[in-house]
C-alpha cells in the first residue's frame, strides 16, 4: 500500500509546470474570492453564518489550498481502462483495483498539497488576516478530516467512472457530478450560507464531507464536540461509498467482455 502511495506521489511530482500553474491559478482566485467574502461581511456589518471575517478568509484560502488535494473533478484513467478492456488486467492482479487506485490517489493528493496547497496557503497568510485552528488537537482533527475528504472524493468519482461498464460514455454524468460537488461541497460558497432548504439537501449528501467539513475545522469555525460530529460524518460517507464502489466493481466484473486473442 505504501509503495503504491509513493508511486502515485512520484508520478504526479513529474508534472512540475502543471503544479506551478495550479499554484498560480489557485493564488489568483484566492485573492479574488477572499476580497469578495470580505466585502460581503463588511456589507452585512457582522459575521455571516457563523463566519467572522478572518474565518471566512481562512475558509477561502484553505479551500484554494485543498482544491488540488481533494479531487472534486474526477479522473479519466479508470473510465478509459474499462472502455478499452484493460481493466481486465487489473482484475488479474493480486490487489483489489479499488485499493490500488485509492493508494495512487492518496499519493497524488500528497504532492498536490505539498507543492500547490501549502505555498498557496502561505500566500494567503501573508496577504490576509486568517483565522487558524484554536488548538493542537484541532490541527490533528483537521489533518484527519483532510485525509477523509480525499477518500470520500475518490470513492464517489470511482463509482461514477465504473458506470462505463454499462454506458458507452459517462462524460455527461461526470459533468453533473462535478457541478453538484462544486456547489454542495462548499467550493463556491460556504454551505451555512445556503438557504435552509438547499442546506438540508447538502447536509444529506456526501459532498460536504469532501471539502466543507475540513474547511470548517481548519478555519476555526468548529470546536469541541462539533469536531467529532463532522469527522464521524466523513467516516460514514467514506465507508458507504467505498462499499458501494465494491458492489459496482463486482457487478461490472461480471459484465465485462474482452474481445481478441
Amino acid at each position: 500500500m505504501l509503495l503504491l502511495v509513493r508511486a502515485g506521489f512520484r508520478r504526479h511530482s513529474t508534472y512540475r509546470l502543471a503544479l506551478l500553474a495550479g499554484l498560480t491559478t489557485n493564488s489568483v482566485f484566492g485573492v479574488i474570492r477572499a476580497s469578495i467574502v470580505l466585502a460581503a461581511i463588511g456589507s452585512a456589518g457582522s459575521a455571516i453564518g457563523g463566519y467572522s471575517a478572518p474565518m471566512a478568509v481562512a475558509f477561502v484560502w484553505w479551500g484554494q489550498a485543498l482544491l488540488g488535494t481533494v479531487n472534486l473533478w474526477g479522473f479519466q484513467e479508470v473510465k478509459e481502462r474499462v472502455r478499452s478492456g484493460d481493466i481486465a488486467v487489473d482484475f488479474l492482479r493480486p490487489l483489489d483495483p479499488q485499493l490500488v487506485y485509492l493508494a495512487g490517489d492518496i499519493g497524488r493528493a500528497g504532492i498536490n498539497f505539498v507543492a500547490r496547497g501549502l505555498p498557496a496557503l502561505l500566500i494567503g497568510a501573508v496577504l490576509f488576516d486568517l483565522a487558524w485552528p484554536p488548538s493542537p488537537g484541532a490541527w490533528l482533527v483537521g489533518a484527519a478530516s483532510v485525509g477523509l475528504a480525499v477518500v470520500v472524493a475518490f470513492a464517489g468519482n470511482f463509482i461514477v467512472s465504473l458506470l462505463s461498464f454499462w454506458l458507452i460514455e459517462v462524460r455527461g454524468i461526470q459533468l453533473v457530478w462535478m457541478i453538484l460537488s462544486g456547489l454542495f461541497c462548499g467550493l463556491y460558497l460556504p454551505v451555512p450560507w445556503f438557504p435552509g432548504w438547499l442546506r438540508t439537501i447538502a447536509d444529506w449528501s456526501p459532498w460536504p464531507a469532501m471539502l466543507q467539513h475540513p474547511l470548517d475545522i481548519l478555519s476555526g469555525r468548529l470546536v469541541g464536540a462539533d469536531l467529532g460530529l463532522v469527522v464521524a460524518n466523513q467516516v460514514v460517507w467514506a465507508v458507504l461509498l467505498l462499499a458501494l464502489g465494491q458492489v459496482v466493481l463486482r457487478a461490472g466484473r461480471r459484465r465485462l467482455e474482452v474481445q481478441g486473442g
